[in-house]
């Protein structure tokens, strides 16, 4: 199987000043014609000697948010869709205090006011430790609802501290807490899903722990957004010829997950093709790869897609498409 990891263009982007008011309509969302409300909820804890973790909550759905920029002090150093409430500010400097905010902006450009002020500070740098951390034992959890499991576990141990915890949903990382957290609670997960969580402790270093023992938990039954259909949606697929080979065309709409999605698997024939992973900010309303298929004439292929859903689990299958190299038109 192949990975492919695709980068992103650069965004020029254009901060707006904004006035640093907002008109609500009394729950965090913006009266019609305002800017959004500010994000509430917002933390900020070290990750390690150069990194913070910052989070915090949706602004409400009838603000139109379509992406968060977060600030360290008065400079921008990150933004993410709307989709996305967790960042991770890296390059800063060991044992450092900083202040984050965060601002929401909607699809009209306006920019609310900042968060409340949250600071962090990054241990100090330890020189030559390349010794990890004990990984976190005990780990236990329980589902609350239909989103969101809560989870614990015992604190690991360091030659020098543990900075952070990072919590995985199968091989992917989805949460993180400071090192003085042994529990926390995981949002954004699907009703009536299956998962399975680890809990790694990182040190300031950047020194990762092995992953304690798995918990494996089922959220309940429900319905709403995080119910929807995961299975990539208008998947269509094509071939061309260039250089005397043929190449296959996808295209399709990222499924409408909370969260993020920058991985997929193609499938070809029932069996797994390639996967390929954006590095960079991932498409969001329509994603499209093209790879290398053969030189064979006539070759017919089934081609099917599915996601990696931002709380580390696969999606459902798009539907499936055949095509055959050298006909006159692909199956879309």
């Amino acid at each position: 199987m192949r990975r492919v990891v695709l980068g992103s263009a650069v965004l020029a982007g254009v901060l707006a000043l904004g006035c640093g008011c907002a008109a609500t309509d009394g729950d965090g969302t913006a009266a019609e014609g305002a800017a959004p409300g500010a994000p509430t909820g917002v933390t900020a804890a070290a990750g390690s000697a150069t990194s913070v973790h910052v989070m915090w909550n949706a602004v409400g759905a009838r603000a139109g948010v379509t992406a968060y920029e977060v600030y360290r002090g008065t400079a921008k150093v990150r933004e993410v869709p709307g989709s996305v409430h967790m960042v991770d500010v890296v390059r800063l400097a060991p044992g450092t205090a900083y202040a984050f905010t965060v601002r929401a902006r909607d699809g009209e450009g306006r920019l609310g006011p900042p968060s409340r002020e949250v600071r962090a500070t990054t241990p100090a740098a330890t020189a030559a430790d390349r010794s990890a951390p004990t990984r976190p034992g005990g780990v236990a959890g329980r589902a609350v609802g239909a989103t969101a499991v809560q989870l614990s576990w015992s604190a690991a141990t360091d030659d020098r501290a543990v900075v952070s915890y990072d919590v995985y949903q199968g091989g992917t990382r989805i949460h993180r807490v400071g090192g003085n957290q042994t529990a926390t609670v995981v949002t954004g997960l699907r009703p009536g899903t299956r998962y399975s969580f680890t809990v790694r402790a990182r040190d300031a270093a950047d020194n990762l722990s092995a992953a304690g023992p798995a918990v494996r938990l089922t959220t309940a039954p429900g319905t709403g957004a995080a119910d929807r259909d995961t299975a990539p949606a208008g998947f269509r697929a094509t071939t061309h010829r260039a250089d005397g080979a043929y190449y296959l065309d996808l295209a399709w709409v990222p499924p409408r997950v909370d969260g993020v999605v920058t991985e997929y698997e193609v499938r070809l024939d029932g069996r797994t093709a390639t996967s390929l992973v954006w590095g960079g900010n991932a498409p969001r309303d329509e994603a499209s790869y093209s790879f290398y298929l053969g030189k064979e004439t006539g070759r017919t292929v089934r081609v099917r897609l599915r996601a990696r859903l931002p709380d580390g689990t696969w999606g459902a299958l798009s539907a499936e498409r055949t095509v055959t190299t050298g006909a006159t038109a692909g199956a879309g």
